[in-house]
């Protein structure tokens, strides 16, 4: 039988939390589920979506710093806590509503490491240069991505915020009516360095765009984007399933 802690907010558009046994949800519609934690490993990923962002450790396996555009149940900065132990994460978050989640969902409290902000993301990182490492763009309400959130000068501003050779991942929904214009849009924000892997997360399209290292020589991470960019990933839905499981389980054991 389902249990509805009290944080759940029946208004339209608010978020609601239902666990299930071992399970615990964050949706903003019946049936919409944007996280998913188990209670007895709080820290893992569970969504395939969730698993296929942590694929930038393809291009930045050792970040300083990871900035988050969207909280909703913190799976994604939990198992960056835990897993990149010498990196500073600050997510940004703009509903209230959801960051007084963050003891439902196990969130780790503020730390020098951690900072969970309460602010609009793209008027944020509009005052940064040259901040982080890797963006993860993960910002859905009720009504799905905010229109800030995809818009040219949203990708521009993100790319000046990462320092050279550094990576942004941005979770687009297949169905938006917006899609292949947002995706164009962040093509042309990173001068065509981008990637895909097709298959990956089912619905959740993820881009990953690379801001190139000056002097114009290619790095590593440069030549991995450029092949995986060449053959849509691994050249197969199952094999980019399979890669960010593999990933995922190495980030998860790997010593640090």
């Amino acid at each position: 039988m389902s249990q509805h802690p009290p944080s759940l907010d029946p208004r339209p558009g608010a978020p609601v939390v239902r666990t299930d046994g071992n399970r615990r949800t964050l949706a903003f519609e019946s049936g919409d589920i944007q996280s998913e934690m188990l209670l007895s490993h709080p820290d893992a990923l569970v969504l395939d979506y969730a698993r296929a962002m942590m694929c930038f450790a393809l291009f930045a396996p050792r970040p300083r710093h990871i900035l988050m555009v969207g909280l909703g149940g913190g799976s994604l900065a939990k198992f960056c806590y835990r897993h990149f132990p010498h990196t500073r994460i600050t997510v940004l978050e703009i509903s209230r509503e959801v960051i007084a989640l963050r003891n439902a969902f196990r969130v780790p409290p503020d730390d020098a490491r951690l900072r969970i902000v309460h602010a609009d993301a793209a008027e944020h990182v509009k005052a940064l240069q040259g901040a982080a490492d890797v963006i993860l763009v993960d910002g859905f309400d009720a009504a799905g991505m905010p229109a800030a959130l995809g818009s040219a000068a949203f990708y521009r501003d993100c790319r000046r915020a990462l320092r050279e050779g550094g990576v942004l991942v941005a979770n687009i929904l297949s169905y938006d009516p917006c899609h292949d214009a947002i995706v164009a849009r962040i093509g042309g924000a990173f001068r065509g360095r981008v990637c895909d892997f097709p298959g990956i997360a089912g619905n959740n399209h993820l881009m990953f765009a690379l801001r190139a290292a000056a002097g114009g020589t290619p790095t590593r991470a440069a030549r991995l984007q450029q092949r995986f960019a060449r053959r849509r990933g691994l050249g197969a839905g199952f094999l980019n399933k399979l890669l960010a499981r593999v990933l995922v389980a190495w980030l998860a054991r790997r010593p640090v």
